[in-house]
């Protein structure tokens, strides 16, 4: 009997080969599945509702990268039952269309925060900052005391907003851009977080 050669025998024998058609299949099925969304409006158009950072809340966000809150917190509700009855609505892309960075995450030490905006009082926010066991006993959250006074000076504020419009569209106006620094100087940095925190999910509220 002629011995049928098996035909993904030059694939399975030549290691470079393989190496290089596997990129190629997995460029390929990376290309179908997100080219189309670079040209869906869901994708790339703010959800109704939506509204840039003011200058306090964009200093919050620095912060809150800066101290590494996005590492334990993630910004993205699945659509699964157990997450939408827990955090509220599911996350949709038109929310995320003016950050640079995401802040998605992808690690809950902590709960979600997409939809923490408007949840507890800022009085509440204050307290956890400063000591989480305060509020919630059992929180294994580390404490951000400095946050309560340290002061921020603007100074950098304007150029922050400035960047997000000319290179990201972010619809700031000169008015935005020129009241910015004065909008956040003599505020805490506990203020700015707060502000942030408050603001998230406003959109789909």
């Amino acid at each position: 009997m002629k011995n049928t050669k098996n035909r993904h025998e030059f694939l399975e024998t030549k290691t470079t080969w393989l190496i290089i058609f596997t990129v190629i299949a997995i460029s390929f099925g990376g290309m179908v599945e997100i080219i189309p969304l670079l040209f869906q409006q869901q994708t790339n158009e703010p959800v109704e509702g939506l509204r840039p950072y003011t200058a306090l809340e964009m200093e919050g966000r620095d912060l809150y990268i800066r101290d590494g809150c996005h590492v334990c917190h993630s910004q993205m509700i699945r659509p699964f039952r157990a997450e939408t009855e827990r955090y509220g609505k599911y996350s949709l892309a038109g929310e995320q269309v003016w950050e640079h960075p995401f802040l998605w995450g992808s690690k809950r030490t902590g709960p979600d925060l997409a939809r923490v905006g408007g949840r507890y009082s800022d009085e509440w926010h204050r307290v956890h900052l400063i000591n989480p066991r305060n509020v919630v006993p059992e929180s294994n959250m580390p404490a951000f005391p400095w946050l309560e006074t340290n002061v921020l000076d603007g100074k950098d504020t304007a150029a922050k907003l400035r960047l997000f419009r000319d290179s990201f569209g972010v619809p700031y106006t000169d008015a935005d851009i020129e009241g910015a620094e004065e909008a956040v100087k003599g505020k805490t940095e506990m203020d700015a977080i707060i502000a942030y925190l408050q603001s998230l999910g406003h959109a789909l509220k």
